[in-house]
């Protein structure tokens, strides 16, 4: 089971980082669209449909990576003084309440989206160029499907934690400093151990 666990986090781990790299060509889509139109007065027609399209493709292919991370935003100050197990069934049942509804939703919407866009051979009607956007509309679907497979990896973290009382093993890829930091500091190591300890960890990732 764990081993099935982390490769699913690996999958998703994978496509998180390669889609990551949309991030650099939309750095340098908006930097020549910013000196095309300011310095040369020659603004692009095409800029705008690629900004979007790389910032939502970037945006719905990283959200299986960031749940196998942990990473989402959450307001847990309260969660952190509940009893573990209580955090576990509390964090299940928003995953079956919410979580699997909302993806199973997107899922259902995104295919109706993409199918009809490409029946039309839709293209964008934002800029000149009018590239197609069923390509894009097609990331909506498949993004849900990563999302719904490192969901069920969750569902069966949180059967475990409830049943052992421990979290199975995640497969970590990045860690904030700021939690490597208080937990060194929650271990009662002085200034000097936790300076080493991070500069050790930051070397390791």
């Amino acid at each position: 089971m764990q081993r099935y666990l982390l490769l699913v986090d690996d999958l998703s781990t994978w496509v998180g980082k390669t889609f990551s790299w949309c991030i650099v060509i939309l750095t340098l889509v908006v930097c020549y669209d910013v000196v095309m139109r300011y310095v040369f007065s020659a603004p692009t027609g095409w800029a705008y449909d690629t900004e979007y399209i790389l910032y939502g493709t970037l945006f719905m292919m990283a959200g299986a990576y960031t749940v196998s991370q942990d990473a989402h935003v959450r307001g847990d100050f309260i969660a952190r003084l509940l009893p573990f197990r209580v955090r576990a069934g509390i964090e299940l049942g928003c995953l079956i309440l919410f979580f699997f509804p909302a993806m199973l939703a997107l899922l259902y919407s995104g295919y109706q989206f993409f199918q009809i866009s490409w029946l039309q051979n839709e293209h964008s009607a934002s800029s000149p160029t009018g590239p197609p956007i069923y390509p894009f509309k097609a990331i909506i679907p498949l993004a849900a499907i990563f999302m719904l497979m490192q969901g069920t990896v969750e569902v069966i973290r949180c059967v475990i934690a409830l049943r052992t009382g421990k979290t199975p093993q995640r497969r970590r890829d990045v860690e904030e400093l700021e939690k490597v930091i208080l937990e060194e500091a929650q271990a009662g190591k002085t200034a000097e151990q936790i300076l080493a300890d991070v500069e050790h960890h930051g070397e390791k990732q």
